[in-house]
């Protein structure tokens, strides 16, 4: 299980290097038709989420900085499991690294 850290404001969180800060999209608990779904249907996190705020990059083997491939506001697909948690107040936030994020979602 990932490590949690409790912060008062998302904002005090800047990522270093090549981590990406994301918020998960959460899983609907009702069907469109209004039928409430068990906490077993909806327990898994979803692959997909919103980036909230990319470190600058990481050195590659000459020392130069490679920026991240995302920016903030980008909607990006995400391993199953992984990333560590970070919780402010009832919201639940994730870093990443650059290298982790499977896909950027293009809408």
């Amino acid at each position: 299980m990932a490590a949690q850290a409790t912060f008062k404001s998302i904002r005090s969180v800047v990522p270093l290097l090549d981590r990406v800060l994301v918020q998960r999209f959460k899983p609907e608990t009702k069907t469109a038709s209004g039928i409430f779904l068990p906490t077993s249907a909806t327990n898994t996190p979803l692959p997909e989420a919103t980036v909230i705020a990319v470190g600058p990059g990481a050195p590659n083997k000459d020392g130069q900085v490679v920026p991240t491939t995302v920016k903030p506001g980008d909607r990006v697909l995400l391993p199953g499991w992984g990333g560590n948690s970070i919780k402010v107040g009832e919201e639940e936030f994730f870093l990443f690294k650059d290298a982790e994020i499977l896909a950027k979602i293009q809408e």
